[in-house]
């Protein structure tokens, strides 16, 4: 009898972790600590008390490069509201493909280098650019793939802030 609890309490576990990872719109947003591209540790858990952008993105990928200026305009306006915004590359190529494009697409906001790992932690990124919205408790609050048009950001982050 004892072994049959024990195996419910490892399925219960299980489908828990499997829910709280798995990034749809409720749950603690799984925690990273990575360098920057100006090789400051960004720590998504240092950033409590603040709306921010998670952004799984590639220098390869149209819809990203075409959402990043939108990005840039909102992370102006609204930074000194309590905005952060942070771009997690999954370029393979690493730093030597990012820093140049972050020069050249003049990007404002942190960006780092993330792998399968982290996007696995966010419940498996399967298409970039995929967003998430963490409110200022550390949860996800929405969750957007694809293409993202700077009004649509505006309205995913307005009421959080």
């Amino acid at each position: 009898m004892k072994s049959v609890w024990m195996i419910g309490v490892a399925v219960v576990a299980l489908v828990g972790a499997t829910l709280v990872f798995a990034g749809g719109p409720s749950g603690k947003a799984p925690d990273f600590s990575l360098k920057s591209s100006d090789g400051t540790m960004v720590e998504l858990s240092s950033l409590k008390g603040k709306v921010v952008v998670v952004n799984f993105w590639a220098t390869w990928c149209g819809p990203c490069r075409k959402e990043i200026p939108g990005f840039i305009e909102v992370y102006n306006q609204y930074k000194d509201k309590g905005l952060e915004i942070v771009g997690i590359s999954l370029d393979r190529g690493g730093w030597s493909v990012v820093k140049p494009y972050i020069t050249q697409s003049k990007i404002n906001y942190p960006i780092v280098v993330g792998d399968g790992d982290l996007a696995d932690a966010y419940g498996g990124i399967r298409a970039i650019p995929t967003t998430f919205i963490v409110d200022k408790n550390g949860n996800i609050a929405k969750q957007h793939v694809g293409f993202m048009t700077k009004n649509d950001l505006e309205k995913m982050i307005k009421d959080l802030l």
